[in-house]
């Protein structure tokens, strides 16, 4: 019935935009220097523990120079800095500061806590259903109008 799919996937569209809107506010109140993207990029150096502009670039689908403003305040604010790359020294690496993991893990902390709040009351099922779902999206996913040939 493809008005009922539809209306399925005009419900969705509007609970991600709700869920995207609440994760840029709750960034903001973490730390309101920091926008969401920025805070992204900068747990990906991270996780990666250390890594370059253009792979950044590359893993998310921006732009060089929206990576590069991003970085840019990310350093300004002492979150980020550059080092040679040991392999290839005219290479910079992009780490993390101490004040960076430092900001990451307590903002971590508080993010966690506010997840495991919010779905306190759902079923281990619900919540591997939900995982599993979530999984499956992003790993389809290439961005809006893009379909896979």
């Amino acid at each position: 019935m493809p008005g009922a799919r539809d209306e399925a996937v005009e419900i969705i569209q509007r609970e991600l935009t709700a869920f995207a809107r609440r994760a840029r506010a709750a960034a903001a109140r973490l730390h309101p220097e920091l926008p969401l993207v920025s805070y992204t990029l900068l747990a990906h150096i991270d996780h990666r523990q250390g890594c370059r502009a253009t792979d950044l670039a590359a893993h998310y689908m921006l732009d060089k120079s929206t990576v590069s403003r991003q970085i840019a305040v990310l350093e300004k604010l002492g979150l980020v800095e550059r080092r040679p790359d040991v392999s290839d020294h005219r290479v910079h690496v992009l780490h993390p500061t101490e004040a960076g993991s430092r900001l990451l893990s307590s903002t971590h902390a508080s993010r966690r806590a506010a997840y495991q709040a919010r779905l306190a009351d759902w079923t281990t099922e619900d919540l591997d259903r939900f995982a599993a779902y979530l999984l499956r999206y992003n790993a389809g996913h290439d961005g809006p109008g893009h379909t896979h040939s």
